[in-house]
């Protein structure tokens, strides 16, 4: 059975985790961007905050606790078929955080998981305007 997409778009958040210069990425296990490296994140829950999401998802998806210092950015996913039709439209809300506790792993949601810097981000297949929403959270941790 085929499934119907929603007919409104998704909130979905992740978050810019950094340590030591470098940021959290991770490998995504499902649709959309299959395979791609992203921050870690996930669908907004009924009643949850955006901040509160975030902070779920990023222990859920990779085992890691982080402070949340900003707003990064929203990033626009529309996810359209061979044949043009939509199978996914959502936005994703990313914030900027410092890493507290917790060596990322893999799991269900996360293939591979890496620190990267500028130079490894720029070498790895990436999901849409990873490296300038990275660059702009880096810049917001290291005013914070």
């Amino acid at each position: 059975m085929t499934e119907v997409p929603p007919r409104r778009p998704q909130i979905a958040v992740s978050t810019a985790v950094f340590r030591d210069g470098k940021v959290l990425l991770a490998s995504r296990m499902a649709a959309p961007s299959l395979g791609l490296f992203s921050l870690p994140g996930g669908r907004v829950e009924y009643g949850e905050t955006l901040e509160e999401a975030a902070l779920r998802e990023l222990d859920e998806e990779v085992k890691v606790k982080a402070r949340i210092v900003g707003f990064t950015d929203h990033v626009e996913i529309r996810d359209v078929d061979e044949a043009g039709h939509l199978r996914f439209h959502g936005f994703v809300c990313v914030f900027a955080a410092r890493w507290l506790s917790g060596e990322p792993q893999t799991g269900p949601e996360a293939g591979e998981v890496v620190w990267a810097d500028e130079a490894t981000i720029a070498a790895l297949p990436t999901t849409h305007r990873l490296a300038e929403v990275v660059a702009k959270a880096a810049a917001i941790v290291e005013g914070a």
